[in-house]
């Protein structure tokens, strides 16, 4: 079982940056691609970045490619998501998720979720 938690999350004006952090528990941590979503009010939830289990590859959602960076520390057992130059559009409940096994999907094929956390870009 793995537990995630995100944080990071807030109020920021377009063209700002915030940076999200989501810390995973247990001990097998580099083992697990990782990925991040999110859903906007209304919206289905859509892909936004992911990352190999030892970090080796990401992928991204057209919409973020360019402005947002995801990248791991396997030794602190967390994944970040750097996101600049934010846009309105970007206004979304972020979530981070866990798949047990290496390789990243971009589709919501994950075994675990984190409870999500607000990202507000005011224009």
């Amino acid at each position: 079982q793995v537990q995630l938690v995100e944080s990071g999350g807030g109020l920021v004006q377009a063209g700002g940056s915030l940076r999200l952090s989501c810390a995973a528990s247990g001990r097998t941590f580099s083992s697990y691609a990782m990925g991040w979503f999110r859903q906007a009010p209304g919206k289905e939830r859509e892909f936004v970045a992911a990352i190999t289990g030892y970090g080796g590859s990401t992928y991204y959602a057209d919409s973020v490619k360019g402005r947002f960076t995801i990248s791991r520390d396997n030794a602190k057992n967390t994944v970040y998501l750097q996101m600049n130059s934010l846009k309105p559009e970007d206004t979304a409940v972020y979530y981070c998720a866990a798949r047990s096994r290496p390789t990243a999907t971009m589709t919501d094929n994950y075994d675990y979720w984190g409870q999500g956390t607000q990202v507000t870009v005011s224009s």
